[in-house]
């Protein structure tokens, strides 16, 4: 009998098993490791030079946008319900879902959204999102209805309606000349999937300095509650501070950290996930400085000498991807770059070319020189660069496989902030090694329209291309994405032709993250705070369901 009894408990339990489905359950902790300190957790100042990594980071998780960026490089609709555009690309109409509520239980409106616009677009604030802003019109229809006029037709505005939105009933009453130390900087009241519980600090030099911020899951949230109930942050000053952090077991995830450790921690049974950046890592020329480089077999010649994937493999670790062009990985319009010739066959064809537009080797000085009607130049430059590790890295690579080609190269090392303003804003460089940051559609106009090419235009190269310029203005305007795209790779193809850079990599986003915390997608991301876009689907607890509950 009790072996009846035995095996009937193990069939039903077997067949009830066979019934059950794993689902994600609310629970649970995550605790993030961050580079830096938190001051001005908001949407209109946590970006640019204003805001931190930490600041960009929180502002991620407490606010929310009007729209929200999914995975695939999308917009799904977050305070929005629904929107229309009108035929002629000028205006945007915004319907709210009704019955939102701030982390403090007041109800969201239209006016909110209104305020935010107004706020960013009022120089006084000093927001580094006033230029997205700026010639936007913007007016309330009714309770839940904003509209937003342009002056002309944007294809990545959408873009724009991703900024957090701040609740007008807390910050209308701030003075402007408080809007950026107020405390409600410190102790933000949003409407994002989690909500501001604790701030633990430190006296320092008679200051306050956070040292951990704890967030808890927000129940109204507008695409539902998260499944991981809490999150917290503990900030360190250094990455030495951070890679020890996850490996004490102090904290679950760290980003922020270089290739090197990462590929470490990886090889030690760490989760590192990556993701491709919107950036571009390339040498600019500047044909105005140095005459040798207004020969285009010049600028081509030492893009073939390089070895790109080389230059990822020892400064990124292998954690970047390889560059033909000014698009990046993810933005509309990119192209993987083509298979790499072989060093015989690169460092031949680069001969060719030289000879070719009658540059000559000299055994004896064993450089490459040309004579014309007044002088001979000699195939020798300068390369600028920032202090910073990788490019320093770079540098010293690129000009290895060029003083090996027979071209003398040095290399002039700045701090980030002197690159900028005596080498980058004033052009005064032969060459420049640079990284150029894209947003999320990958507009090229800021960076190659020749409108762009003095300062404070971003155009470093000083490039003009008038069949350029009509592309990247046509394109900027193209509504469809597809067509757009056609239109960029157009832009890339006359870019190649010109050769102004020699574009090298994009590097990637690494996020070590801990197994147990599932449903993270990384997709396609422009900042490291986009490691969050998805976060109310991600989970550390389950709970085991009939599959006829699940439905």
């Amino acid at each position: 009998m009790g072996v009846l009894v035995g095996t009937t408990i193990v069939l039903l339990l077997s067949i009830n098993q066979s019934f059950l489905v794993e689902r994600p359950a609310s629970g649970g902790t995550l605790t993030e490791g961050v580079l830096g300190t938190p001051a001005h957790i908001n949407p209109l100042l946590a970006t640019g030079d204003i805001g931190s990594g930490a600041d960009r980071d929180l502002a991620a998780l407490i606010y929310s946008g009007l729209l929200r960026v999914d995975n695939k490089g999308g917009f799904i609709p977050d305070l929005a319900e629904s929107y229309t555009v009108s035929s002629n690309g000028l205006v945007y109409t915004f319907k709210l879902k009704p019955g939102l509520t701030w982390h403090d239980g007041e109800k969201i409106t239209a006016s909110d959204v209104v305020y935010t616009i107004k706020t960013a677009q009022d120089s006084r604030v000093k927001s580094p999102k006033r230029a997205s802003w700026d010639g936007v019109g913007v007016e309330q229809v009714d309770a839940l209805t904003v509209r937003f006029t342009l002056a002309q037709p944007y294809a990545p505005f959408l873009e724009n309606t991703t900024m957090g939105i701040l609740p007008e009933h807390i910050w209308k009453n701030v003075d402007y000349n408080r809007f950026d130390t107020n405390k409600y900087n410190r102790e933000p009241i949003g409407s994002g999937p989690y909500k501001f519980s604790r701030l633990e600090t430190t006296s320092k030099d008679g200051d306050d300095i956070p040292v951990s911020y704890t967030l808890k899951s927000f129940s109204s949230f507008a695409l539902g509650e998260p499944h991981i109930s809490t999150i917290k942050f503990v900030f360190y000053n250094n990455e030495t501070e951070l890679v020890q952090a996850v490996t004490s077991g102090d904290v679950d995830a760290i980003n922020g950290i270089s290739p090197d450790n990462a590929r470490v921690l990886e090889e030690h049974g760490y989760r590192v996930l990556h993701a491709a950046l919107p950036r571009v890592l390339a040498v600019f020329f500047n044909q105005s400085q140095a005459p040798i480089f207004a020969d285009v077999s010049v600028r081509k010649a030492l893009g073939l000498v390089i070895d790109k994937q080389d230059i990822v493999n020892k400064a990124l670790a292998g954690y970047g991807m390889t560059l033909d062009g000014a698009i990046p990985p993810g933005a509309t319009g990119y192209k993987p770059a083509d298979k790499e010739l072989s060093q015989d066959d690169r460092l031949s064809t680069a001969r060719a070319l030289l000879q070719k537009a009658g540059w000559k080797w000299n055994d004896s000085t064993k450089t490459w020189t040309k004579k014309s009607k007044k002088d001979t130049q000699t195939l020798r430059f300068e390369l600028a660069t920032s202090e910073a590790t990788e490019l320093k890295t770079v540098a010293q690579d690129l000009k290895t496989s060029w003083e090996n080609f027979g071209v003398p190269v040095t290399v002039r090392v700045f701090a980030t902030g002197d690159l900028k303003e005596t080498i980058v804003r004033p052009r005064k460089f032969d060459a420049l090694f640079f990284g150029q940051v894209l947003g999320r559609d990958g507009d090229p106009y800021p960076f190659w329209h020749s409108s762009q090419r003095r300062d404070p235009g971003l155009n470093i190269a000083s490039y003009v291309n008038t069949k350029v310029d009509k592309i990247l203005e046509s394109a900027r305007t193209e509504p469809n994405t597809s067509k757009r795209a056609t239109a960029y790779q157009s832009f890339q193809a006359e870019l190649s032709k010109d050769a102004p850079a020699i574009f090298l990599y994009a590097p990637e986003f690494l996020y070590v993250v801990p197994s147990k915390v599932r449903g993270v997608t990384l997709g396609t991301i422009s900042t490291p705070a986009e490691r969050f876009l998805n976060i109310y689907e991600w989970y550390s607890e389950t709970d085991n369901v009939w599959k006829i509950f699940t439905s």
